[in-house]
């Protein structure tokens, strides 16, 4: 399958039981909200996915049961977070036996990687596999930029074909397509920025409310694809105090909560990650309940194009 890039991407949740098993009977319901609202890919494995927490065989496991869900309507793609350029190679190999469209890489785990490592490390993995790629690119959590210059390098390889614009700085997205026109896609990774990088040319949204929030998520990006700007911005503002969740380091825990409140998830998440309790679960509580409250109906969002 030929990945676009482009559209909303959601970074799913992984969902477990009480008995710390994954409960794929909830995950299909959530991954079957996605693709009803019209989502253009599902992305596993990522942080809202606890990867960390995962072991191999679980990972492998949530790729041949989305992919059997989706039944090729949309790309599965797999994250990898690997400590190892050897880690990283199997891991792709897997995603790939196991019927992954598509890989997301992050830069080496742990060990903070020099520009030449992280270009090598990538390049490696590239020229191991002939899945798509998308290079996600968030130095502010993981503490590795990649700059203009080393994607100059990484785009010479033909399946290094997009970026999770992750780095905070909205004009990141000018940078891009000034340098690479529409050689490197970009999708934008953070929900508060989402619509302002959607706006100044990026082709689409790995997005995290959208667990709880297909249809609004979407809605807000074919609105502005179409031109209907003022109605984008409208959802945009309602969802902001929500999408601001995804923004903090309890972001499992409070989306995991707004996917109990629209009834596609649950809020078991995995040790060390523990529920959110007192004031700061009040707190979650309290604007996902606010925004529940005043959810703005939608447009027939799905005819626009």
């Amino acid at each position: 399958m030929v990945i676009n890039w482009k559209g909303v991407m959601p970074a799913v949740t992984t969902k477990f039981t009480q008995e710390d098993t994954l409960d794929l009977e909830m995950f299909e319901v959530n991954i079957n909200a996605q693709l009803e609202a019209g989502v253009n890919g599902i992305i596993l494995g990522g942080t809202l996915g606890e990867a960390s927490t995962l072991s191999d065989e679980e990972k492998r496991i949530l790729v041949r049961t989305t992919v059997k869900i989706v039944e090729n309507r949309v790309p599965v793609i797999i994250n990898i977070a690997e400590q190892t350029t050897k880690g990283a190679i199997e891991a792709a190999r897997k995603a790939k036996e196991d019927g992954a469209n598509g890989l997301m890489m992050l830069p080496p785990m742990r060990y903070k990687a020099g520009d030449r490592e992280t270009v090598v490390y990538f390049k490696e993995v590239a020229k191991s596999t002939d899945l798509p790629i998308m290079i996600y690119n968030n130095p502010v959590d993981y503490k590795i930029e990649v700059t203009l210059d080393m994607f100059e390098e990484l785009l010479t390889l033909d399946n290094i074909q997009a970026v999770k614009e992750s780095t905070r700085d909205i004009s990141n997205v000018t940078r891009i397509k000034n340098r690479f026109g529409n050689r490197l896609k970009i999708l934008s990774g953070v929900d508060t920025l989402a619509l302002e990088s959607l706006l100044m040319g990026a082709d689409g949204w790995v997005a995290g409310l959208v667990d709880a929030f297909p249809a609004e998520t979407v809605a807000i990006y074919e609105l502005q694809k179409a031109g209907r700007i003022k109605e984008a911005i409208e959802i945009y503002r309602w969802f902001l105090p929500l999408l601001e969740l995804d923004i903090n380091p309890k972001l499992v825990q409070n989306i995991k909560l707004a996917e109990v409140a629209t009834g596609i998830g649950t809020e078991n998440v995995r040790a060390p990650r523990l529920p959110l309790v007192g004031e700061e679960r009040k707190k979650v509580l309290n604007i996902i309940e606010n925004g529940l409250k005043t959810r703005p109906t939608l447009p027939d969002y799905k005819t626009l194009n």
